[in-house]
C-alpha cells in the first residue's frame, strides 16, 4: 500500500493511493497515520477494511496540498555518514558504528512545501535520503529480527545547515531542526512492495541538474544493522522515522566550490518505487 496525508498544515486527513494512482480519502476509517494506527496493527486492520470499502471512497482533491505521510512521530533518528562516497567527498574515515543525530519532530514538513531558509544561514544544504517507518514498539532488537519492525519507507530530504551543524558548538541537531528541515514523503510505501530495500536508486537535482544519484547499496550500514543498533540505546516506538543517510553529491562537497540554496532554487529528489518530491528555497518567514 501507498499511504499519504493531505490537507492545510496541522489538519491533515489519511488516504492511500490505489495500484492505478487514485488518491483516495480514508478519512472515513477514523485513524490518522500515527504511533496508535501502527501500534494497533493498523496496516492489517486497514488492508482489510479497504477490502469493503475501497470503492465508495471519495477522490482526494487536485489541488489538495499533501503533508507528512505519517503524523508527527515521537522521534526522527538520522544515520551520518553512512554512505561510502559521502563519507570521501566529507574528507571524513567511514566509521565503524553508526553514527546517530536526532531532527527536532518540529522540523517535519510535508513533500511540496517550502524549504524555509532560517535566519542567518550561510549554508543550507540538501540530502536526499531513503527513511525507514518502525512499525511496532523496538526495544533490544536482533539483526536477525530487525526488518520484522518495519511498517514502510519514504523520501526524506534531510536539509542541513552546515555552518549550524559544523561550527555552532559541534552539535548536529542544531543544523538540522529547523522548520521544514524535514520534508517526507510524498508517501509511506508498505515493505512488501519493496522486496530489496538495499538495491534502490535514489537521486536529487538542484534547478534541473541531477547532483546525486547513487544507490542503497552503498550502504555502510544496512537497515537491519541500523535498527538493532538504535533499538540497544533507545526503545524505537511506532511511526519513529529512521533517516538512513545521504549520498554523495551534497553541496558542502561540491568541487571546485560548495553551493548552498538560495532563495528560489528548486530541489526535487526521489527513490526508486517510493516517488518524488519537490521543495522551493525560501528565506524563512519569520525571519
Amino acid at each position: 500500500m501507498k499511504l499519504f496525508r493531505f490537507g492545510p498544515k496541522g489538519q491533515e486527513k489519511p488516504g492511500i493511493q490505489t495500484p492505478d494512482g487514485k488518491n483516495l480519502d480514508c478519512s472515513s476509517f477514523g485513524e490518522d497515520w500515527n504511533e496508535n494506527f501502527f501500534a494497533n496493527e493498523g496496516l492489517y486492520r486497514l488492508r482489510h477494511w479497504l477490502v469493503d470499502h475501497q470503492d465508495s471512497l471519495p477522490e482526494v482533491p487536485k489541488n489538495a496540498r499533501i503533508g507528512s505521510p505519517i503524523a508527527r512521530p515521537s522521534k526522527i533518528i538520522c544515520i551520518g555518514l553512512n554512505y561510502r562516497k559521502h563519507a570521501e567527498e566529507a574528507g571524513m574515515q567511514v566509521p565503524e558504528v553508526p553514527i546517530i543525530f536526532m531532527k527536532a519532530t518540529s522540523s517535519l514538513s510535508g513533500p511540496y512545501d517550502p524549504i524555509f531558509i532560517p535566519k542567518n544561514s550561510k549554508q543550507t544544504d540538501w540530502e536526499v535520503e531513503l527513511a525507514v517507518i518502525i512499525g511496532k514498539r523496538a526495544k533490544y532488537v536482533s539483526v536477525e529480527d530487525a526488518m520484522d519492525y518495519v511498517a514502510g519507507y519514504t523520501v526524506h530530504n534531510d536539509v542541513s545547515e552546515r555552518d549550524f551543524q559544523l561550527r555552532h558548538g559541534g552539535q548536529w541537531v542544531k543544523g538540522k531542526s529547523a522548520d521544514n528541515f524535514a520534508p517526507l514523503g510524498p508517501f509511506l510505501v508498505t515493505t512488501d512492495e519493496i522486496p530489496d530495500p538495499h538495491n534502490l536508486r535514489l537521486w536529487l537535482k538542484l534547478n534541473g541538474k541531477i547532483l546525486q544519484d547513487s544507490n542503497t547499496s552503498d550502504l555502510i550500514f544496512d537497515l537491519p544493522t541500523i535498527i538493532s543498533h538504535l533499538s540497544q540505546y533507545m526503545t524505537l516506538l511506532p511511526g519513529d522515522v529512521i533517516s538512513t543517510g545521504t549520498p554523495s553529491g551534497v553541496g558542502m562537497g561540491l568541487k571546485p566550490e560548495p553551493r548552498y540554496l538560495e532563495h528560489g532554487d528548486v530541489v526535487e529528489l526521489g527513490i526508486e518505487g517510493l516517488g518524488s518530491s519537490r521543495q522551493v528555497a525560501m528565506n524563512d518567514p519569520e525571519a
